[in-house]
């Protein structure tokens, strides 16, 4: 991260997380679910709110958005124009572009439906370290969201839209989920050597109390079998699950609905 630049990660209830973003004395935050950590962060760093950005309508996501704007009633609330966010006040869809001038960034809007029928995440380039996405919870570390509102080929069209970005990409999601994932994972490709030594590394991290996430998409591409529907061990996994999978669609829906009941 560059020296006047960071990306935060505030924790909130029992495993979510809200990001945030600083550059000088502005920061924006991402899915805002609790607004005390986040206003104790900004009042002890003293920093001012300049953006809030949503990617979709769920309570642990939005719940703290009503707080934070009683601090400062003209902060841009960014957010999908498919959903009903009642504070949402900058609707925004798949192909839109978020300026955030204070933070000298930007961000382009990418429509992820799926978990909800309206989601969205956000890709950008942060200055001098490359590009980074906040997925809410479309993909996890080693995972992605159940799907409550859309369908299985939703979601997959979603993250394989997610999977075309560069490899490099920094992955931001919402919740700290990567070791209940990576179980499951094992579970599907228990000789995936890559996906063994994230096992180790994830566990190493949490029991030092930091966080699994980021990650980058090059590693989620080769341990994530949610993105890993033309792996052949993928494949085979799914055919024992009773799904159909002749089609990368059908492999992902076949995973999606063993995990469901995992």
């Amino acid at each position: 991260m560059s020296k006047d630049f960071e990306i935060v990660p505030i924790a909130a209830f029992a495993d979510n997380y809200v990001w945030l973003l600083r550059r000088g004395r502005y920061a924006a935050v991402i899915d805002p679910g609790d607004a005390a950590p986040v206003l104790a962060h900004l009042e002890r760093h003293r920093l001012e709110l300049a953006a809030i950005l949503v990617t979709h309508h769920h309570g642990d996501h939005i719940g703290g958005i009503e707080a934070l704007l009683s601090q400062n009633s003209l902060v841009p609330v960014f957010g999908p124009a498919d959903e009903a966010i009642d504070e949402v006040d900058r609707p925004v869809k798949d192909g839109d572009r978020i300026e955030l001038p204070e933070l000298n960034t930007s961000f382009e809007v990418i429509g992820v439906p799926g978990h909800t029928r309206g989601h969205l995440a956000y890709y950008g380039g942060i200055p001098s370290d490359g590009g980074v996405l906040f997925c809410g919870d479309t993909l996890f570390g080693c995972g992605c969201g159940r799907i409550f509102e859309g369908t299985a080929e939703q979601m997959w069209r979603s993250l394989a839209r997610i999977s075309a970005l560069p490899a490099d990409t920094r992955i931001y999601c919402a919740h700290e989920y990567t070791l209940a994932n990576i179980r499951f994972a094992l579970a599907v490709e228990p000789d995936n050597a890559a996906l063994q030594a994230r096992a180790e590394a994830a566990a190493r991290r949490r029991a030092a109390g930091l966080p699994t996430v980021p990650s980058t998409l090059a590693v989620e591409l080769d341990t994530n079998p949610f993105l890993r529907w033309d792996a052949p061990a993928v494949i085979a996994a799914a055919k024992r699950a009773g799904g159909e999978a002749e089609r990368p669609a059908a492999v992902f829906a076949a995973i999606r609905a063993w995990k469901d009941k995992f």
